[in-house]
Parts: C-alpha cells; sequence; structure tokens
C-alpha cells in the first residue's frame, strides 16, 4: 500500500535559507529517482515564517525506508540536520480506504 511522507522544516533565516536550498533540491532529485518513490511536493507556510514541509508519496513503506536509510541520504541529511541544529523529523501516513477508520493499537474493540 501507498504511503505518504511529511518532512517539516523550520529555517530561521534567509541566510540558513540560502545554504539549505541546494541540499533540498540534492534530496529532491535524488529521491524522484529511487525504486518506488510516486511523487513530491514542497511548500513554504504563508502564516508560519520560515517553514517548510515536504510530502512525498512511495509505493510502499519499504521503498521509503530503503531510500531514507541509504547511505547516499544519510550524509546529505545529516548535512541539512547540522546546518538547521536539530534532527529531522518525519511522519508516515496511509490513506484511509473508503471511510474505513482503521484499527488503533493498544486500544479495545
Amino acid at each position: 500500500m501507498a504511503v505518504t511522507i511529511v518532512i517539516q522544516r523550520t529555517v530561521p533565516d534567509k541566510e540558513m535559507a540560502d545554504r539549505l536550498a541546494p541540499m533540498i533540491v540534492q534530496l529532491r532529485s535524488k529521491a524522484a529517482t529511487q525504486p518506488g518513490f510516486l511523487t513530491g511536493q514542497t511548500f513554504s507556510c504563508l502564516d508560519c515564517q520560515g517553514e517548510y514541509m515536504v510530502i512525498s508519496t512511495w509505493h510502499s513503506l519499504d521503498d521509503w525506508n530503503r531510500w531514507k536509510n541509504s547511505k547516499e541520504r544519510q550524509e546529505l541529511q545529516n548535512k541539512v540536520d547540522a546546518l538547521l541544529g536539530e534532527e529531522t523529523q518525519y511522519r508516515i501516513y496511509q490513506p484511509v480506504v473508503g471511510g474505513i477508520i482503521p484499527e488503533f493499537k493498544g486500544t479495545e474493540t
């Protein structure tokens, strides 16, 4: 099943944004050539200056994890994290098919 990955980053100033932009472009262009990559978009927040969100869709969680954990990506991601001074956080989503609410772990039915 396809998964959607959401990555949010806050960039405090223009100088840092200028240094970060080439790294993000590299990550995006390399991701687009990975097996299982379906689509990706990058957004700039209009009401929270300096916040950016990347949304990508992958054929499977395994495809995403293979790319996320690859040496090539880790090298670039480590540079991004060092520049921003914090570890990038990821959220992984799956589609809710036909309005069916999935079961939640740890809850009783």
